[in-house]
């Protein structure tokens, strides 16, 4: 099991940019592809970002698509989610999670092992 603890987020203005960390324990964590999602109050938790376990290939939601960027370093058993130009409607807790690479390209959160506590993010206008 992969313990994941996320940080980084904080109130900022449309249009700003914050960067997400999600940091793991586990000797694991390198052939793992990992995650990153949000839920908002009242919403269903939505897929935002994966990252295979080289963190050679990456798929997003179309709502982030060209203004979050996912990557991983893996010496320091680390995943970043870089979120530029952001918008009130990104406001939401913000979870990273694992996921076996037999199942990547998932964007069912019910495929996605390992979770984190989440961190806010919240965009005011």
């Amino acid at each position: 099991q992969v313990q994941l603890v996320e940080s980084g987020g904080g109130l900022v203005q449309a249009g700003d940019s914050l960067r997400l960390s999600c940091a793991a324990s586990g000797r694991t964590f390198s052939s793992t592809a990992m995650g990153w999602f949000r839920q908002a109050p009242g919403k269903e938790r939505e897929f935002v970002a994966a990252i295979s376990w080289a963190g050679g290939g990456r798929y997003y939601a179309d709502s982030v698509k060209g203004r979050f960027t996912i990557s991983r370093d893996n010496a320091k058993n680390t995943v970043y989610l870089q979120m530029n130009s952001l918008k009130p409607e990104d406001t939401a807790v913000y979870y990273c999670a694992t996921l076996e690479m037999r199942l990547y390209g998932s964007k069912r959160p019910a495929d996605f092992g390992s979770w984190g506590q989440g961190t806010q993010v919240t965009v005011s206008s």
